[in-house]
């Protein structure tokens, strides 16, 4: 073996390259240092992974950490038989739990008492001073607003996690916990034999928010809060789903037998060290107006917390303190919830106006005057349905109540009757679409415009939709520049993307206004802009089948169903020819999906535009592993990158010619690649990138010679 000393960002590491010996000592040897390759890998991203969760210090950028995991991955995939269940490429999910099964807890998880009152946070600390004789300290910290959860460690690995359930025992959900990447599954250090600790699983604002966008572009509820989303997601059966959303976690408690520290503020500090992510947001108080300034200062500083807080926990600090105040028959009698009010503010109802989504499902919305509700100013708010319309029995001029407290969407909670003037105007929903004027259409509890085709902003999320970043990713072409197509009548639907020429769209300009602020934009497509969104559309004809068929915007199709169905089904004819048995026979598909799929592909303009996308040569079928290399045939060894548009083929038949004749299909050119086949509107950088390669490319006429031959 010959050695190569290289640097990583992980330290030194020896490459080896084979000599002489037998092959199989330099797979034996090849082996061992893909193992020790590994373990090195797996340390430095625990390392990475506890400086950027515990210390918030990362050491390394996203794309160094991105490239230590991807070359692990690699690793893995290489000698599967290396992979730990606790290495850090294991929490992207993928397994599926059936039921989750009941677990007694080790230590009784207690709720807490609970108080919204100043002085009753006094009477509190007036008992603990009559229940202890000496000095005494609290620890305050952040009552977060999530799920609580324990964690058992044996030898220092995560092996259990169960939720708090009657407290007594909870549901165990290990599998999706694994996926929480701020959760370790191996600490750094191995504390005792077996400990339990205790947290708060949380959805970030950020996490939160981009989820309800995603629900209701698929025309589903979204969550009415993060702590609803959280404990949602946590019951969620494909440990994948919940890895995608991105749940976090802080540490705030332990259990174990012989714990080295002998007060709660040494524990949160101990469990830092051992890889737990604790808040900073926690402050030790020797007195009960240190404890008053710490509430103050969160009830301020709440709204620009980057997840939900609902009041803070007042902890005595000693443990044999707390052992010596013991507990009622449900509460410790040395902890207490101080509580914060949801915050409400009062304005005026201006109006209710109607949103159309790109499903056509139609929302409700007050316009207000402008108030302002946990440090945000809001104009306006959510009425969701009609049925919460008429709960809410709202009259034009009404004062209303309008609240955020544990939801970052503003709604309306109430109606302050008192104040509303004699004869006003009730309020009824629309019963048509204010868009185009079609009679609205009701489905259980949501109303839709019918006119698909016709309701300009059913028409304009769709394109939004289609060429979004985890659908078309279509670069380049934003709200903006679409309404001016669609305003110009360039386009009518996402199959219009593809005819698009550089003459069609040079010079074409337009002054847009921002709807909510009212600020003006110019919209221009200048030479680079063109080239930048043709040369987008064109790379987007290989983004593959699943994302085309989420990107068709299909109603409650969301990413991950489209997924598993173009997956089970290969294709999009026999997805289309699928009975609705077919459909409700894949894992998780409902009777709301399969329903709406079966509509989709009976409507006969659906069926044209998806046989436009297939002329334009978009993938419509899932691609053959590019590992796999068909035997026989005229084109067996030779492998070819499938570029544009062909006269008789349709670009997926063209790929399925190629294999039917023994060639190879791949996704992308390199110097191995034997030919670029080139149809009519093929990529410009493709071109570019097979003459610097020296790939020869080939033609529709040259390819069917080559059979021949």
């Amino acid at each position: 073996m010959n050695n190569k000393k290289c640097r990583s960002d992980t330290g030194i590491f020896f490459i080896f390259t084979r000599s002489s010996k037998s092959q199989n000592e330099g797979v034996s040897m090849e082996k061992e240092e893909a193992k020790k390759r590994i373990e090195q890998l797996t340390r430095a991203i625990n390392e990475h992974n506890y400086r950027y969760y515990v210390l918030a210090d990362p050491e390394v950028s996203d794309y160094e950490y991105d490239m230590l995991m991807e070359e692990l991955q690699e690793l893995e995939k290489t000698h599967p038989e290396l992979a730990g269940k606790n290495s850090p490429t294991q929490r992207v999910g993928g397994q599926v739990t059936k039921k989750f099964t009941a677990r007694k807890h080790t230590y009784p998880m207690l709720s807490l008492s609970n108080t919204y009152s100043q002085e009753e946070v006094i009477a509190f600390d007036e008992r603990i001073r009559k229940g202890i004789q000496e000095d005494y300290a609290y620890v305050c910290e952040l009552k977060y607003d999530g799920v609580a959860i324990s964690l058992t460690y044996e030898d220092g690995e995560l092996v259990r996690a169960v939720t708090r359930g009657d407290g007594v025992q909870g549901d165990e959900i290990t599998t999706n916990v694994r996926t929480i990447k701020s959760i370790p599954l191996v600490l750094r250090s191995s504390p005792a034999a077996k400990l339990e600790v205790r947290g708060e699983i949380y959805m970030p604002h950020k996490s939160f928010l981009h989820l309800n966008d995603e629900k209701e572009k698929q025309d589903e509820k979204p969550f009415a809060n993060p702590r609803n989303a959280a404990a949602g997601t946590l019951k969620v059966q494909d440990s994948a789903i919940v890895a995608s959303r991105n749940l976090d976690c802080f540490i705030y408690a332990a259990y174990g037998e012989d714990l080295p520290f002998n007060t709660h503020w040494e524990s949160l500090q101990t469990l830092k060290k051992w890889g737990f992510r604790v808040s900073e947001d926690v402050r030790l108080c020797r007195t009960i107006d240190e404890v008053f300034a710490f509430i103050n200062e969160y009830a301020d500083k709440r709204s620009t917390l980057p997840y939900d807080i609902d009041g803070v926990v007042i902890k005595l600090n000693s443990y044999a303190q707390q052992k010596t105040l013991g507990y009622t028959s449900k509460f410790p009698r040395w902890a207490i919830a101080y509580k914060y009010k949801a915050e409400v503010a009062m304005t005026k109802l201006n109006a209710v106006s109607f949103q159309v989504g790109r499903t056509g499902a139609v929302t409700p919305v007050a316009n207000l005057e402008p108030v302002l509700v946990a440090g945000t100013t809001v104009k306006r708010a959510s009425l969701y349905n009609e049925e919460r319309m008429a709960d809410l029995d709202l009259h034009r001029g009404d004062l209303v109540y309008v609240e955020k407290g544990g939801d970052i969407i503003p709604k309306v909670t109430g109606v302050d009757t008192s104040q509303r003037p004699k004869g006003t105007e009730a309020v009824s929903f629309a019963t048509h679409c204010p868009e185009c004027g079609t009679k609205l259409e009701k489905n259980q509890a949501v109303h839709y415009c019918p006119n698909t085709s016709g309701c300009p902003p059913q028409i304009q999320g769709k394109i939004a939709h289609f060429i979004s970043r985890r659908a078309m990713n279509i670069e380049s072409l934003g709200q903006g520049k679409t309404e001016l197509l669609l305003s110009k009548g360039i386009i009518r639907n996402v199959a219009d993307l593809y005819d698009l020429q550089y003459e069609d769209l040079i010079g074409l300009e337009k002054t847009i206004v921002h709807p909510d602020t009212l600020k003006e934009k110019k919209v221009s497509f200048r030479d680079k802009t063109v080239k930048n969104i043709l040369e987008a559309i064109d790379r987007s004809r290989d983004v593959p089948f699943e994302r085309v068929l989420y990107a068709i915007g299909i109603r409650h199709l969301g990413e991950t169903m489209a997924r598993k169905l173009a997956h089970e089904f290969g294709d999009i004819d026999k997805l289309m020819n699928a009975s609705r048995e077919d459909l409700l026979a894949v894992r998780d598909v409902g009777e709301k999906v399969a329903d709406s799929m079966l509509n989709f592909f009976e409507e006969e303009e659906n069926l044209r535009l998806i046989q436009r996308l297939k002329d334009a040569g978009l993938q419509f079928q899932t691609a053959r592993d590019e590992e796999e290399k068909p035997s026989g045939g005229p084109l067996e060894g030779k492998s070819f990158v499938v570029s544009g548009v062909f006269s008789n083929f349709s670009r997926d038949e063209m790929k399925a010619y190629i294999v039917q004749h023994g060639g190879e299909i791949k996704s992308s050119l390199s110097s191995k690649t034997h030919y670029l086949l080139a149809g009519e509107k093929m990529g410009p950088e493709k071109q570019k990138k097979a003459v610097a390669l020296g790939v020869p490319i080939i033609d529709e006429k040259e390819l069917q010679q080559m059979v021949k031959e």
